[in-house]
């Protein structure tokens, strides 16, 4: 019989697509409280790929950021619900100004969290599930059938290669601070 075994703390991310420069960074501070030190961030990405947030404005950014903390997966639903409060503070009128959207990268997955369900999202509880956006294999990024199209744009997937990186590093230093 198998014996339940806690996995690796995971790279928290955000991305947040915004068309106000000051409300982004509002959200982004509010994050940086909460989570820590942000380690990298991308210059902001043009974000044309559906019309599901036309109601936030025009000229549609996206940038990506991670943390230097890592967090335990299961902590993922709070962050989500966090980033819903954020979202609704920063609201106008009953419009969101901000999306937010945290996730986490291991070695081997990228997973975004979400409110919405689908046949390929787990349920985490609390209204919270997780999507698997891209899988890792032969030092590559995979994308599956549902991976959103923007996801597939070289800048994300820059970034996402560089968080790998730092994250591989940084869970490999403190493999050795606890062998030696």
């Amino acid at each position: 019989m198998a014996k339940p075994k806690l996995p690796q703390k995971a790279k928290l991310f955000a991305g947040i697509i915004y068309s106000d420069e000051e409300t982004c960074n509002i959200a982004k501070q509010k994050l940086k409280k909460k989570y820590g030190h942000i380690e990298i961030k991308t210059n902001p990405i043009v974000f044309d790929q559906t019309s599901y947030y036309d109601s936030m404005g025009t000229d549609l950014k996206k940038i990506f950021f991670s943390f230097t903390r890592l967090i335990k997966r299961e902590d993922i639903v709070k962050i989500k619900l966090y980033t819903n409060k954020i979202e609704s503070s920063l609201a106008k009128n009953g419009i969101r100004r901000v999306n937010i959207d945290p996730g986490y990268l291991t070695l081997s997955n990228v997973f975004l969290a979400s409110c919405k369900d689908f046949y390929h999202r787990t349920y985490l509880g609390k209204g919270i599930f997780l999507e698997n956006e891209y899988r890792y294999k032969s030092k590559q990024f995979i994308f599956w059938e549902w991976t959103y199209a923007d996801y597939k744009k070289k800048e994300y997937l820059d970034f996402f290669y560089e968080v790998r990186k730092m994250y591989h590093k940084q869970i490999k230093n403190k493999l050795s601070e606890k062998t030696g």
